[in-house]
């Protein structure tokens, strides 16, 4: 199930979860979006609650932190992506962290064709990180740290010239991020502010003054490859044709579909910059905010 957030804050809050929990929820999985960390006090109050296990998506979360503590060890499970574009990455492969010697065997078992302690104990994969990859990600912890700082004090400079400007307005975090790992730096662009110039118009533009930047994913929930699933023969013979109506139903994430329309992304390389880096990307905005009624 996709939980909406709040059309007027754009946050979650504990009753948008617990309308989303159905007798068939097996789980929690707060995604850290971005590298800035989801409500989690919310969210392990509510699984608690409902003795649900967490599990947390930290794919984009390196380093970030909830009140102090590293994300994906507030959950049950947590995981991290090393995949190309990430803060830390080997081109391919990710990690697991949890505390429950069970979960974890069941993890190992799996990412080794489903292999257990007596035979095949599930169905697996063949996903195996090399030495070579291992060896690559151990050296890039010498710079992490630093490399994580500039991201952070290059992010707040970058708010603090973009709020100015009427149209933008940069992602918050919630209260209890102490640290977000910006994979990506967000902000929702609104084009009535900009002469009605339209958010391809305004991408297009940035990249004509030097700056890359892009819209983001488009809504998960209704990507073409769910409603397929959910209309195939296994499906139509496990579910009722009212349960994947009430599916549709019950995924109808208005916000979450403006923030995809009206959201800019830049990535994490991009903060790795100087200062006058962050300036020169302000200045583009500023730029095209003054000749928005031409570019439209």
């Amino acid at each position: 199930m996709f939980v909406d957030t709040d059309p007027e804050t754009f946050q979650i809050d504990a009753r948008k979860i617990e309308a989303a929990i159905t007798p068939r929820t097996r789980c929690l999985l707060p995604v850290h979006l971005g590298g800035s960390a989801a409500d989690m006090d919310t969210i392990l109050e509510v699984a608690r609650k409902h003795r649900l296990p967490v599990i947390e998506d930290a794919a984009q979360a390196h380093f970030g932190e909830w009140k102090k503590r590293k994300l994906s060890t507030l959950g049950d499970l947590g995981c991290f992506s090393f995949q190309a574009s990430k803060n830390l990455n080997s081109g391919e492969g990710g990690a697991i962290l949890s505390n429950d010697d069970r979960l974890i065997e069941a993890c190992v078992s799996f990412q080794n064709q489903g292999r257990g302690t007596a035979g095949y104990a599930r169905n697996g994969l063949n996903l195996r990180l090399t030495e070579f990859q291992g060896a690559i990600l151990t050296s890039q912890f010498e710079r992490l740290e630093a490399q994580s700082v500039s991201r952070e004090t290059n992010a707040a400079y970058l708010t603090s010239m973009l709020r100015e400007i009427p149209g933008i307005h940069p992602a918050r975090m919630y209260d209890g991020c102490t640290r977000n790992g910006y994979h990506l730096y967000m902000f929702r662009y609104d084009a009535k502010q900009f002469s009605g110039l339209p958010r391809a118009r305004f991408l297009e533009a940035m990249k004509a003054e030097g700056i890359p930047s892009s819209g983001g994913y488009r809504p998960l929930n209704k990507e073409k490859f769910i409603h397929d699933t959910l209309n195939s023969r296994g499906y139509q013979r496990i579910y009722s044709p009212e349960d994947r109506r009430a599916w549709h139903e019950r995924n109808h994430c208005p916000a979450n579909d403006r923030l995809c329309e009206e959201a800019v992304w830049f990535t994490q390389n991009m903060l790795l910059g100087k200062r006058e880096d962050m300036e020169q990307i302000a200045e583009a905005v500023r730029k095209i905010e003054k000749h928005a009624g031409a570019l439209a």
